[in-house]
């Protein structure tokens, strides 16, 4: 950044300079970090950028001159202009294909390529205030496109880093500017004036960024907000988990678990014992082709919001069900997912969120917000979840009593039959193995239950599948590998119970996750994906079965104890600031209210119980004053005042003789001890206004020292009599000294 012809302060040799070019540097790297940090760019914009700002700054550090003349950067960035439609139209929507809007993001991305491009061609080019001044607006326009493609955490803290070097540039642009043209030299780096002057430009910079952030972060919470995405339409190509969809192929599941990223995370009212049988439901699957699971299409129900609570029925729930279950509520941040799936533990009563097409969120709310039901009870949001979700809902747990389901007819509606008894052709093993394990199961539920027990500790879970499953992937599992992980141990009892007329169909969505005790949330991953069974049973419904062995508890170390801070810290990120609205301001100021009133209620029950203790101390003190009597406390008072003479004895006695001497002694003449208690007095008095006598002072020495002071006079006569009085012989008059020790006190004050 800087000329190799230019003069030394030019060059950077001052301080305020220098300040400014690291300060300017630093904040171009941090913008571009940010982007990159996003993890939406294609390889080359990721890798490219940053090897360029390294190569500068070590060139910068040693001196080297400036790479590019002007007409050399006006050159490429003319042929870049020629460049950028090839990059919009081939290389670009290339990068873009498979995102939620090809068109939008691959214009984003070529955008994205110019203003890189432009930045580095500046870079190595800028010799002026200008060019420098160019280059900062070029890393503030980087950091919003960084705030178009993420908001997450670490977003939060490189733009905090950005702010600070912000302003720490522009301060020390306008210093620049300032100093250009002036006569004095400048600041020599390495001197002492030049590092207090870094040290103030630093906490100077500090100081406004801190403040204008906490300026910005109470506006944002104040001002009236209304529910709205901002640029939340041009969040794409977010990082989406595959899976969730209208068909499962056998192994599938089994690659998501894999991915340790964080899908959900979920508050709710239910303990912790209470959610660790709770399973997130995504979608329901009826029909088996022998490797993968479908479901029948079919028209879906649409749900539309309740125009008064915003929220969305779902449908009516068996009143033997709604008797027999465990109510929980629940609040699910959802992250960019490919599936329009809302994961919901079953049975759902009800769901409330915000759920309309993106280009509306940033207006009004959307007259056509809804959401889609299918005949599986499975949940759609037809608007995708495509960017963080936040919702809440309420959700009945069935709890049966096992005698119950046992009794329960085994009639099914010819509905249920045609659905969940189908079966492809299967291998002749299977059927047989599942008449086998129930042969002593006498019901319904005895037979799925002797399934269940049967799968989860017969077989080994796995995510490591070796070897070829052949035409029949199940009968592979079940009699050849005996291990595999939740895909096949529900297939398999999905099959078998079907195989016994006992309908039943396979379900997809998520294990409760990791309970985090610190933000008293659950954490639920990629590796948390589960599947599982449900069962029909006629009055009661669809009940959950499990066969899949338990997995390994995850240990967790100090670093675990850790991510749960950070994990906290971003459900709060999530929750009060991305899907900060109007209800959450209402949230905020109810909850100030009620701490205001709480603090202020009990400073009044502290203050009201301070003053009862010291009116009930005065009262103990008074009875025992009472009970003590006056001849005691006269006893006591006479005790105290002998003991105050004990401690300050010297000092009374000599008042004591003084005020004696003064009205009762001889009236002619004073005595050497009465004069000396006369001067110690008045050297006690002119202390109090400032005249200190010396250890080593004579008391002519003092006197003298004194008078140019309106007490000169008194002092210098009351010397006088005190010597003569002292060693002397002469004769000393009581009342002069007295007269004059008054007339100094009166003129001292």
């Amino acid at each position: 950044m800087r000329a190799g012809s230019a003069s030394a302060a030019e060059r950077g040799l001052g301080a305020v300079n220098r300040y400014f070019e690291i300060a300017l540097y630093l904040m171009i790297a941090a913008s571009v970090v940010t982007l990159v940090s996003t993890g939406k760019l294609d390889p080359l914009s990721t890798i490219l950028p940053p090897v360029a700002l390294v190569v500068k700054a070590v060139r910068w550090w040693r001196g080297d001159a400036v790479e590019l003349s002007h007409r050399a950067a006006t050159r490429l960035t003319i042929a870049y202009f020629l460049f950028f439609p090839i990059d919009l139209w081939l290389f670009s929507r290339a990068l873009a294909e498979g995102a939620p809007n090809p068109a939008l993001y691959a214009a984003l991305l070529a955008a994205i390529h110019l203003m890189l491009f432009a930045m580095i061609v500046r870079l190595y080019s800028a010799t002026t205030t200008r060019d420098y001044l160019f280059l900062a607006m070029l890393s503030f326009t980087t950091v919003l496109v960084a705030a178009i493609l993420t908001v997450d955490t670490t977003f939060l803290v490189l733009f905090l880093l950005f702010l600070f070097l912000a302003v720490a540039t522009f301060v020390g642009l306008e210093m620049r500017r300032s100093a250009e043209g002036a006569v004095s030299p400048p600041l020599a780096m390495g001197t002492a004036p030049a590092r207090r002057l870094n040290r103030a430009l630093s906490a100077t910079s500090f100081s406004v960024a801190v403040t204008s952030l906490a300026l910005g972060t109470a506006i944002f919470f104040i001002l009236p907000r209304f529910t709205a995405g901002y640029m939340s339409g041009l969040n794409l190509q977010s990082t989406l988990i595959s899976g969730f969809s209208d068909n499962v192929e056998l192994g599938q599941i089994g690659t998501i678990k894999k991915n340790t990223a964080v899908v959900m995370r979920i508050r709710s009212d239910a303990n912790v014992a209470q959610m660790g049988g709770v399973r997130w439901r995504g979608i329901a699957l009826t029909t088996f082709d022998g490797r993968r699971w479908t479901t029948e299409a079919r028209e879906h129900f649409i749900v539309y919001p309740h125009v008064a609570s915003g929220w969305f029925e779902l449908g009516s729930i068996p009143p033997e069900v709604h008797r027999n279950s465990r109510r929980i509520a629940y609040v699910v941040l959802l992250e960019p997912m490919a599936t329009d799936s809302l994961f919901l533990p079953a049975t759902a009563a009800r769901v409330r969120g915000r759920f309309s097409p993106e280009i509306e969120r940033a207006g009004r709310a959307s007259p056509r917000s809804h959401l889609e039901v299918d005949f599986t009870k499975s949940v759609f949001n037809p608007f995708h979840n495509y960017t963080k979700t936040r919702y809440e809902g309420l959700s009945y747990v069935p709890q049966i009593p096992v005698e119950r389901l046992r009794a329960a007819p085994a009639e099914y509606p010819e509905e249920i039959r045609r659905l969940y008894l189908q079966l492809p052709p299967l291998d002749t093993r299977i059927p047989a193995l599942a008449r086998e394990i129930t042969k002593d199961a006498t019901n319904a539920y005895d037979k799925a239950a002797t399934l269940e027990r049967y799968l989860r500790t017969r077989y080994g879970y796995t995510l490591e599948l070796s070897g070829t499953p052949g035409e029949s992937p199940l009968a592979h599992f079940l009699f050849t590998r005996r291990a595999g992980h939740c895909e096949y141990f529900a297939s398999a009892m999905t099959v078998m119970l079907r195989a016994l007329n006992v309908p039943a169909r396979y379900v997809n969505g998520f294990l409760p996750g990791e309970y985090n005790d610190f933000g008293e949330d659950y954490i639920v991953r990629g590796s948390d994906a589960h599947s599982w069974v449900e069962v029909y049973f006629p009055e009661f419904g669809w009940i959950t079965f499990d066969p899949t062995p338990p997995a390994d508890e995850r240990q967790r170390g100090w670093l675990g104890r850790l991510a749960f801070y950070y994990d906290w810290f971003e459900l709060m990120w999530s929750e009060w600031v991305i899907n900060y609205d109007l209800a959450h301001q209402a949230t905020l100021a109810q909850n100030f209210q009620k701490t205001s009133r709480e603090w202020t209620d009990q400073t009044w029950k502290y203050l009201e119980a301070k003053r009862r203790a010291i009116v009930q101390q005065l009262k103990l003190w008074q009875m025992q004053v009472e009970g003590f009597g006056v001849w005691r406390a006269g006893a006591m008072a006479l005790l105290v005042m002998a003991l105050v003479a004990f401690v300050r004895g010297r000092a009374l006695r000599e008042y004591l003789v003084l005020e004696w001497g003064i009205h009762f002694g001889a009236r002619e003449a004073v005595s050497p001890r009465l004069a000396t208690l006369l001067y110690q007095q008045m050297l006690r008095v002119l202390a109090r206004r400032g005249w200190k006598k010396a250890p080593g002072q004579t008391a002519q020495e003092f006197a003298a020292g004194v008078q140019r002071a309106k007490v000169a006079g008194p002092v210098g006569e009351l010397t006088s009599l005190y010597q003569a009085a002292r060693f002397g012989a002469a004769a000393t008059d009581a009342a002069t000294m007295t007269e004059l020790l008054a007339e100094i006190k009166a003129k001292a004050k």
